[in-house]
């Protein structure tokens, strides 16, 4: 099976990218973020005609996060804390006999701020959920834009960056606990070197065609799942397109699973 994620910086605007994308790629399943839709305007149809379910969790905007599959999507679950007045940026399903964990975590606007210890909290409330609900023997996937560059590889000039959010140790300690638990980082198993990046500021200047990116985007598996993967990649093609995303689409593959 493939898997993928894409944060869509809006749906709306980047649909056209997307139903091409599918089209060329075929994945078994793409998790979305960043749709910035509410739930009665979510564009299903384009994604139910090429036949694939979609289950989305959206508002007014802001944020948003959906799980488009070719299989049904089963056991869904819309809220991080249980409640319907959290921000949109969680959802999760069982496909086929995997579970599958989509988020957008709160990006965290500049270190010191409510707004960082908010993304801090929620992290750790992610990772709380994930110790009560799964087995790290068992197969589960955690996809989404996690907004932290874990090591230095992972930004194209560290020092600059170090300290600040999205590359603040706090963060990166919270999501280094979600590997003691039991998740493998599935890009970095197959793609071990520097200068792979899934994000790209739109203020720097032709950051794109510079490479000045970031990873910040994840395809996380327990070890029963990490041990049938064959490869992982990130798709560039579509960020060099008219009206982009600023991210672009994260790849993984398995073999032997449904």
């Amino acid at each position: 099976m493939k898997f993928s994620t894409f944060n869509t910086n809006s749906i709306r605007a980047r649909l056209p990218i997307i139903v091409d994308w599918l089209d060329r790629e075929h994945p078994d399943v793409l998790c979305l973020q960043e749709t910035k839709v509410q739930d009665r305007d979510f564009p299903a149809g384009p994604f139910n005609e090429v036949g694939y379910h979609v289950l989305y969790r959206g508002q007014k905007s802001y944020n948003g996060v959906a799980i488009i599959s070719k299989l049904p999507t089963e056991k869904p679950q819309l809220n991080l804390y249980n409640g319907n007045k959290e921000d949109a940026r969680f959802v999760s399903s069982r496909i086929g006999d995997i579970p599958v964990i989509n988020v957008y975590v709160p990006q965290g606007f500049a270190v010191g701020t409510q707004k960082f210890e908010y993304k801090l909290r929620w992290l750790k409330d992610l990772l709380l959920h994930i110790e009560e609900t799964y087995d790290p023997g068992k197969p589960l996937l955690l996809m989404g834009d996690l907004n932290v560059a874990l090591e230095d590889l992972d930004v194209y000039d560290p020092d600059k960056f170090r300290g600040g959010v999205c590359f603040h140790p706090d963060e990166q300690a919270i999501v280094r606990e979600f590997f003691e638990w039991g998740f493998v980082d599935i890009f970095r198993k197959h793609q071990p070197d520097g200068g792979h990046y899934t994000f790209w500021d739109y203020r720097v200047p032709n950051g794109f065609k510079r490479n000045l990116g970031w990873r910040i985007d994840y395809i996380l598996a327990t070890a029963p799942l990490a041990e049938k993967s064959q490869r992982a990649w990130i798709d560039t093609q579509p960020r060099a397109l008219d009206k982009p995303s600023d991210h672009t689409f994260l790849l993984a593959e398995f073999s032997n699973v449904s």
